[in-house]
């Protein structure tokens, strides 16, 4: 009885900030520039629309994850509504590459913030960086050695404060003739802005995975979703907003690496560059931790169903590490961070995540009667993502084709290897023996 009750650990305000630290943990940091690059003054409007795509979608994970209490989150979700078919193993390698990608992302954020400390953009220091956090998270994992819930907690309330501070203190500062004309970069520019950052939401998708250690999870998790995102929303709005504000687009755009700490400059001064580079420097570190963590386990677990080569499942036995899953999975980010663009990184992202994205809401309108859910807004959901889809295509291949080749080369590995691992096939070959 005793070990039940502190099982069920997770109440309200642990799940909204694990909700929070996922989203915020590279999100704002990495893609302001990005936003402001494509959409413009309207960079505020283009993290709205993203977030009203990513609140759509939070609805059908909590009424799927209510109904399948289970830490499998999208990978089990997809089990559930698609069962014997090719797509839940699609989906789940799709979600591997993807969390590689936000790796890449938090990686790159984090050696471009760290090369500006130095008061340095040269680009053998900025990868090195990079290169550096990834090594020593993956041999701290290798380790077995995990983040207290304390620090992680403290973390986010950290990077909270600052990013509260920075838009308390520089909304006062707002310069008028910096935000019009509003849609300086047409309409479709906010549009594919929105698209091109959506990675920003990445995150909250997490919080179903904790459902089995939660208080009263059927009110718990909804109301989590819900909060974590309606905050993120409210923070990527302001500080977009402040930012723009306070500093001609061109300028964000100039140093889009690290936009966020260049806009602080203005109203806090050298004080506030320095604070923001450091945020930075914990929250993706701490994101880099928290994915590595989260995502070798999945890669393990995938193994052990055997959607994945059963040597990703071989486990250090002192530490229960999935080791060889961890080092592939580090290997594979290193190469990808090394390689690409901070477009390159975040376009694959976003695509990924809204891919995913649709799948879920999918997997919640056919589920619409077990779920008790409203089918009209799974499928507007559904289809919300499928047109960001589009419109993140149309951008890449206007300006940036070598992004969308990289994309369609990800998806093809994908579906092979899916392909490849299907349990239809495990089947055929069993039956074969």
């Amino acid at each position: 009885m005793q070990e039940a009750i502190i099982a069920k650990a997770i109440g309200l305000r642990e799940a909204v900030a694990m909700g929070i630290g996922g989203m915020i943990g590279g999100g704002i940091f990495s893609v302001l520039g990005l936003s402001v690059q494509m959409a413009g003054h309207a960079s505020y409007l283009a993290f709205l629309a993203g977030g009203v795509i990513a609140a759509i979608t939070g609805y059908s994970y909590a009424k799927l994850g209510v109904k399948y209490e289970s830490d499998g989150g999208s990978f089990t979700y997809l089990e559930k509504a698609f069962e014997g078919n090719y797509l839940p193993t699609f989906g789940g390698w799709l979600l591997l590459f993807g969390y590689i990608a936000t790796l890449s992302l938090y990686a790159f954020a984090f050696g471009a913030y760290g090369a500006s400390l130095f008061g340095s953009q040269v680009w053998i220091l900025q990868h090195l960086f990079s290169s550096l956090v990834l090594i020593i998270f993956v041999g701290i994992n290798l380790i077995g050695a995990k983040e207290a819930g304390v620090s992680e907690d403290l973390i986010v309330g950290v990077k909270l404060a600052i990013l509260i501070l920075f838009t308390i203190a520089g909304i006062f500062f707002i310069k008028q003739h910096n935000l019009l004309p509003v849609f300086n970069t047409g309409i479709s520019g906010t549009l594919m802005g929105a698209a091109l950052i959506f990675v920003a939401y990445e995150g909250f998708e997490l919080i179903p995975n904790s459902i089995k250690e939660m208080k009263n999870p059927a009110k718990t998790l909804p109301r989590a979703i819900y909060i974590a995102i309606g905050t993120v929303i409210v923070l990527y709005v302001l500080v977009a907003l402040v930012a723009v504000g306070n500093l001609p687009a061109a300028q964000l755009v100039h140093s889009k690496e690290y936009a966020l700490a260049v806009a602080a400059r203005p109203f806090l001064g050298q004080a506030g560059f320095v604070l923001i580079a450091i945020a930075a420097l914990l929250s993706t570190a701490s994101a880099i931790n928290a994915t590595l963590f989260g995502t070798a386990r999945l890669g393990a677990v995938m193994a052990t169903d055997r959607d994945l080569p059963k040597m990703f499942s071989l486990r250090e036995k002192r530490a229960d590490v999935p080791w060889v899953s961890l080092a592939v999975l580090g290997a594979v980010t290193l190469i990808f961070v090394n390689v690409g663009s901070l477009t390159a990184i975040a376009s694959v992202s976003s695509m990924v995540f809204l891919t995913i994205f649709f799948l879920v809401n999918l997997a919640n309108a056919r589920l619409h009667r077990e779920t008790a859910s409203s089918l009209v807004a799974s499928g507007l959901g559904a289809a919300l993502c499928l047109v960001a889809l589009f419109i993140l295509g149309v951008y890449l291949y206007m300006h940036s084709r070598s992004s969308l080749v990289l994309a369609i080369v990800l998806y093809g590995i994908v579906g092979l290897l899916a392909g490849l691992f299907t349990k239809e096939v495990h089947n055929r070959g069993a039956h074969t023996k």
